[in-house]
């Protein structure tokens, strides 16, 4: 079985920065993709950035030039960096992954979501 298990969220000013990270274990033949997705009170889920296994990177509008993802494929790891925080990116933030598992089945997992608030 696959589990993401995400930290790293928590309370800060705008203006401020916050660095969610987000670990896969379990077993996994291949990473396809990792992933952060948000969803704030009262909107649909919404992607924010994403990483291939090629290394091509993806953002959402609204966080280009302020967000940037990165990983550390030896540890299974995406981290997402957050600069410049802004009230709206208030949200429960996700990891979610894209694996080959056992039996090389195409699995996709989701974390519980760890929350970031963004208030002064």
């Amino acid at each position: 079985q696959v589990q993401l298990v995400e930290s790293g969220g928590g309370l800060v000013q705008p203006g401020g920065s916050l660095r969610l990270s987000c670990a896969a274990s379990g077993i996994i033949l291949k990473i396809n993709t990792m992933g952060w997705y948000r969803q704030a009170s009262g909107k649909e889920r919404e992607l924010v950035a994403r990483i291939t296994f090629g290394g091509s990177e993806n953002y959402a509008d609204s966080v280009k030039g302020r967000f940037t993802i990165s990983r550390d494929t030896g540890k299974n790891t995406v981290y997402l960096q957050m600069n410049s925080l802004k009230l709206e990116d208030t949200a429960v933030y996700y990891c979610n992954a894209g694996v080959v598992g056992t039996n090389f089945r195409d699995l996709e997992v989701w974390g519980r979501g760890t929350l970031v608030t963004v208030s002064s």
